[in-house]
């Protein structure tokens, strides 16, 4: 296949994750020969897809909108842009990509790979707006080539549910780290210190975070906690300014903002702890494995496909704040030695299983197969071999 003539077009809800997250991928399809067309919305890091030869297109999307016309408008955005565009095969991301990226290329019979990189509160609730992505994912679903999961749980649940042809599902170990970039240091912070990585939302576990942070201070002085995260105050479950304002008062935590920068303060740490209550694939753990740091998280989807319990980190229950006071206690009580030994484990876990080189590797074979194997659709844009009802959802 001549791949100087094909055009791959990625499409997501924001250009700061194609950047920081898919850059190496989109890299190595253009050294492959492929034309590389980014689609999302407009950010500070859009202006720089042109400096590495992409085609860069801003997406008119609100990640927060549940508003029917808002989604009106996605839609036939996408189907403007992909006529315009003519790309040969979309990969897509995210929620409202997956959806609607799908759907407008369903009706211009163009082949597309779908990722579900995290179910978010699509199946931790049972609201409307949840039963009706529930449905929108059934429906849409079916015109990809291949839809890759990143973890087992979230493939197998919606196989169960319906919502999906196992045959065209995939696990893919995200979205694959660079060892080389995430190496360990040999600086090593005076304090031992605990980095909670994530958006201050509750859904990340932050309650639980702060609840074990005031049992563990009262026993153990020598110890610091540091979060590194944004406030994201339009999620129902956030956390606001004025609590964490609070916490910081009481000298429970050290706040250091967001960061792009995530390296500097993994280096710094002794411990990464995420008791986030469900994940994709969680990024910020696999970068501290990388970086041979030891672990705390939640025994979850997304959590514990990179924590071996005891080998490179602690696995503690969900939403229990006392089962993650016991998992912090077993990580101060570990010695330097046993501390280094378990951030090795996990560095070689990263290394064999998450590397970047092996997510490139499926993405390339997976282009070339669906493109040597189009789904077919009929006018009105639905697989002609599709006959799945549409119970169970």
């Amino acid at each position: 296949m001549n791949n100087s003539k094909k055009t791959v077009a990625i499409v997501i809800n924001t250009s700061w994750n194609v950047y920081n997250f898919r850059l190496n991928l989109l890299k190595a399809l253009q050294n492959e020969g492929y034309n590389i067309v980014v689609i999302a919305p407009r950010d500070e890091y859009s202006q720089l897809f042109e400096k590495e030869g992409f085609v860069y297109h801003h997406l008119h999307l609100d990640n927060d909108s549940t508003n029917t016309t808002k989604e009106l408008r996605l839609f036939f955005h996408l189907l403007k842009l992909y006529r315009e565009i003519d790309p040969d095969v979309i990969l897509h991301y995210t929620i409202k990509p997956n959806i609607y990226g799908n759907l407008a290329a369903a009706f211009l019979k163009k082949s597309t790979i779908s990722n579900i990189s995290g179910l978010g509160t699509v199946f931790l609730n049972n609201h409307l707006s949840s039963k009706i992505a529930r449905i929108l994912y059934k429906l849409t679903l079916k015109f990809s080539g291949k839809v890759f999961f990143q973890n087992s749980y979230d493939r197998e649940l919606f196989i169960k549910n319906n919502l999906i042809d196992e045959g065209v599902t995939e696990l893919i170990p995200g979205s694959g780290i660079d060892t080389r970039f995430f190496s360990p240091t040999t600086l090593q912070p005076e304090k031992l210190t605990f980095l909670f990585i994530g958006r201050l939302i509750k859904d990340k576990g932050i309650s639980e975070y702060i609840e074990a942070v005031k049992i563990v201070k009262k026993k153990y002085k020598n110890v610091k906690f540091q979060i590194v995260g944004s406030l994201y105050e339009k999620n129902p479950t956030a956390i606001n300014k004025l609590t964490l304002n609070e916490w910081i008062k009481e000298g429970l935590i050290e706040y250091k903002g967001h960061t792009d920068d995530i390296k500097k303060y993994i280096s710094n740490a002794s411990c990464i702890v995420l008791p986030s209550y469900r994940e994709g694939l969680s990024r910020s753990l696999l970068e501290a494995a990388s970086m041979a740091k030891p672990i705390v998280t939640t025994d979850v989807p997304g959590c514990r496909d990179v924590v071996d319990d005891g080998i490179n980190g602690f696995l503690c229950h969900v939403k229990d704040s006392k089962s993650l006071v016991d998992a912090l206690i077993k990580t101060i009580e570990l010695s330097e030695q046993e501390r280094v030994k378990m951030g090795q484990n996990g560095r070689k876990k990263v290394i064999s299983q998450f590397s970047d080189n092996i997510i490139i590797q499926k993405y390339k074979d997976t282009i070339i197969e669906v493109l040597d194997n189009p789904k077919k659709y009929n006018l009105w844009g639905f697989d002609k071999k599709s006959t799945n009802n549409h119970a169970n959802i």
